[in-house]
């Protein structure tokens, strides 16, 4: 059982690169837009995090931390929610705000930032 969660893990870290990969494409070589692999990418990251914040297969005495889990949760959210606001300028024409964009990837990193080093 905890192969399994280490592949979990495993999946939930490519589904961050996916996310931060594609974002720091853009930011630092592209147009800065959103794309699709940014959407894929956090879609992985957020159904594996589900995946390990299910009690399932833990060592014995080893307990959740379930406010962790819910910030990151909210982070996730908000990551989203930003994603879906530079898709629909974008579809309409508009550029995304500077302040959208950078807040995606300052987002994404505060996330992978607070798995490692709140315990």
């Amino acid at each position: 059982m905890e192969t399994l969660r280490h592949i979990v893990l495993f999946v939930h870290l490519i589904g961050f690169a996916v996310l931060f990969g594609a974002w720091a494409a853009q930011a630092f070589g592209g147009k800065r837009q959103i794309t699709k692999i940014m959407d894929y990418g956090l879609a992985i990251a957020g159904v594996a995090g589900l995946a390990l914040a299910a009690p399932w297969g833990l060592p014995d005495g080893y307990e959740l931390n379930y406010v962790k889990i819910g910030v990151k949760l909210v982070v996730l959210l908000i990551i989203g929610a930003l994603l879906g606001i530079g898709s629909a300028r974008q579809k309409r024409g508009a550029a995304v705000p500077p302040a959208v964009f950078w807040l995606i990837g300052i987002l994404a990193l505060l996330n992978a930032g607070l798995a490692v080093i709140w315990r």
